[in-house]
């Protein structure tokens, strides 16, 4: 969604300026609306983080690839989203595979797949962002250890390049464009379609949070857990990430408003003399048929694990509230005036010979209590990348 907006706009804007009259644009005659409201252009002159603000001439709403081709030819040949219309998605129930609209939202693609009880098999924690948007970062989770990231899970890509050309590319044609446009930061092209891997969706996630005062056992535990990810899966957990809590503060942030008020466990009382807690958040995917072993799968897992005995906080929820929790916290900011401040959020990949040294140096040293944002932090797998240039196995800290 936010990708095609401001890659379009970014495209009229920096390459072609002030030379293009804005209802010179308008005279396109696309099938989608190319709009010049103000609201519109208010709303697409803003990065996330609202840090950055850069106005384009108009905004593009889409209705097809073709509609995106004219447009960008017309800015090429001068040398120079909001949501998309496009198409519902088309679920291949028996391939096991779902044809996407490059600006359908996340959550959207997940209501339509689970009609056919299926659901993709890697997801990006916020499902309000769009599906073009998302493949053009890569995007890692919480089951990337199993699955690799979301690039790793499509077959087939639409494509607008640069020149206005809309081409179907996949490992087998066009196979540069299609290693090019997964992961590339929208500069090699937009996504106007993707077809994406199925697999049996779950009805129900038991849903864990366990914490730890040593860094060392922390991080232990969570590459132990993402070295299961061929064992069968009632021996592993189906989603494995973490967050650092520089802070007593921090528990009742966004990220960690599941930590039970009920659990009898005063938090404070858990934190060290360095003020820094772990928080493992790991969860086990379940239907009503397993629904008998689910304790016991789960009991057999956490006995292996070396996090401080009485901080278990368990939660049993559906399957899409689980994946949809983090739109949830934000409702509850945006009710408290809390989300239209400037928030940035920076992702880093760290070698895992290199994490204890980043411990210390950044969340007990920079960070201490200085920051009331989520520091999340989780283990990657090498082998579940389709890029090349994952030498070692890293944590994944994005702050």
């Amino acid at each position: 969604m936010l990708l095609l907006t401001f890659l379009i706009s970014s495209l009229i804007m920096v390459t072609v300026g002030l030379a293009i009259d804005s209802m010179e644009i308008l005279r396109l005659g696309i099938d989608g609306q190319l709009s010049v409201d103000p609201s519109d252009v208010e709303t697409a002159s803003l990065d996330f983080g609202l840090l950055t603000r850069g106005q384009p001439l108009a905004v593009l709403h889409p209705v097809s690839a073709q509609d995106i081709s004219q447009v960008v030819k017309a800015v090429y040949g001068s040398n120079q989203g909001r949501r998309l219309g496009g198409p519902r998605p088309r679920v291949w129930a028996e391939e096991r595979y779902v044809d996407v609209w490059g600006g359908e939202l996340w959550i959207d693609v997940l209501k339509s797949t689970l009609e056919y009880g299926l659901a993709p098999k890697s997801w990006t924690d916020y499902l309000y962002l769009s599906v073009g948007g998302t493949l053009s970062n890569a995007v890692i989770s919480g089951q990337a250890f199993n699955h690799g990231p979301q690039i790793s899970n499509v077959y087939e890509l639409d494509v607008v390049t640069g020149k206005g050309e809309v081409l179907t590319c996949s490992e087998d044609e066009n196979t540069e464009l299609f290693h090019a446009v997964l992961g590339g930061l929208g500069q090699f092209g937009i996504i106007t379609r993707a077809r994406i891997s199925l697999e049996p969706a779950p009805k129900m996630v038991r849903w864990i949070r366990v914490l730890y005062s040593n860094f060392s056992a922390f991080t232990s535990d969570q590459e132990h857990l993402i070295s299961l990810h061929a064992e069968p899966s009632n021996q592993k957990f189906d989603y494995v990430e973490g967050f650092v809590i520089v802070d007593e503060g921090l528990i009742n942030n966004w990220r960690s408003s599941l930590l039970s008020p009920q659990n009898p466990v005063k938090i404070s009382t858990l934190f060290p003399t360095g003020g820094v807690l772990y928080c493992l958040e790991i969860a086990k995917n379940y239907h009503e048929s397993t629904a008998q072993t689910i304790d016991q799968e789960v009991e057999f897992l956490l006995k292996k694990l070396n996090f401080i005995s009485t901080s278990v906080f368990t939660t049993d929820l559906l399957y899409v509230d689980f994946l949809d929790r983090v739109h949830k916290a934000e409702l509850k900011l945006r009710s408290k005036g809390l989300w239209e401040v400037p928030h940035p959020w920076l992702n880093l990949f760290i070698p895992s010979s290199k994490i204890a040294e980043f411990d210390t140096g950044v969340f007990k040293g920079i960070l201490g209590n200085k920051t009331s944002g989520p520091i999340l932090i989780y283990p990657m797998n090498k082998n579940k990348y389709i890029c090349p240039f994952y030498t070692n196995n890293s944590f994944h800290a994005h702050a």
